[in-house]
């Protein structure tokens, strides 16, 4: 696809890299971005990336909307030529499936699912072709997801899988959102998985909740003490399966300001990772867990 520019009124300037989600329109997106940052443009305000797409805010007074269109426009022929590689971090989040509390909340909430009859789990499980829950699950947390966007509420993580196309899990959200969604929610809505950052309304189907937070207003956590979000475009999630005992151990751990996060610095090679897409990821677990 061609990137598509639109103006968005005198202030903004929307620039879509790719009609669908894939990790090399993403780096596409984060290298023009970057670039953009580091040019430190005249009149440039705010910039806002997203996982196949950016949008650039900035003073029309200062620098005027066709001269900024021209200089996105020369980013882009430059972008073409960038290497796709980040130095990032891989991340550990643990996640208690099939947890009491989504469960409550998504039984409360049926009339507006796809299957009323089921759980978001089995729903989620039936259509992706699995045989059990039990399958679905290992499949969502056997592979590294790529955080490709934070945002929409503060701190919550766009994530999308690490494997070949025709083996990602894909589910639509509710058919109308929900007025609930508990606080560290693992959702899911078409190709992306995300954790629900605070407590409030929602679409992505539930398949359960971590112990660990990711936004932190006060900044009283230890690992949120330097910024209170904690993604950032570029990391890398891999879940890990919890059983309740140990889900209570790590919220004790989190309240007693004694919970330390697994994280692992990596360089992230695109082109590595298009090689051989599994291969490359046994790698990337394997810096996760080394000693």
């Amino acid at each position: 696809m061609k990137t598509r520019y639109a103006f968005g009124g005198d202030e903004h300037i929307f620039v879509e890299v790719d009609e669908h989600m894939s990790l090399g329109a993403f780096f596409k997106s984060l290298s023009m971005t970057t670039t953009v940052k580091k040019a430190s443009i005249k009149g440039v305000t705010e910039i806002c990336p997203a996982n196949a797409s950016f949008q650039i805010k900035f003073d029309p007074d200062m620098i005027k909307p066709a001269d900024m269109l021209a200089v996105l426009k020369e980013i882009e022929a430059d972008a073409e030529d960038i290497e796709s590689k980040i130095d990032t971090r891989i991340i550990e989040i643990p996640v208690f499936y099939q947890d009491p509390w989504t469960h409550e909340t998504l039984m409360r909430f049926r009339e507006r699912h796809q299957d009323p009859d089921g759980t978001d789990l089995e729903y989620a499980a039936r259509i992706n072709g699995y045989d059990s829950v039990e399958a679905f699950i290992k499949a969502h947390s056997d592979s590294p997801w790529f955080v490709s966007m934070v945002g929409f509420v503060a701190g919550l993580p766009f994530m999308y899988q690490m494997v070949d196309r025709d083996r990602q899990i894909e589910v639509p959200k509710y058919l109308r959102p929900r007025t609930d969604t508990p606080k560290l929610t693992v959702g899911y809505g078409g190709c992306f998985s995300c954790i629900y950052s605070v407590r409030g309304a929602g679409g992505y189907q539930m398949f359960g909740i971590t112990p660990m937070p990711i936004y932190d207003l006060g900044q009283s956590i230890s690992y949120l003490s330097d910024f209170m979000v904690f993604f950032k475009p570029g990391d890398i999630v891999k879940f890990k399966p919890i059983d309740r005992d140990l889900y209570d151990e790590l919220v004790e751990q989190v309240e007693q300001g004694e919970y330390i996060p697994v994280i692992k610095n990596v360089t992230f090679s695109l082109e590595e990772f298009q090689k051989d897409n599994d291969g490359y990821n046994k790698q990337l677990l394997e810096v996760l867990y080394a000693n």
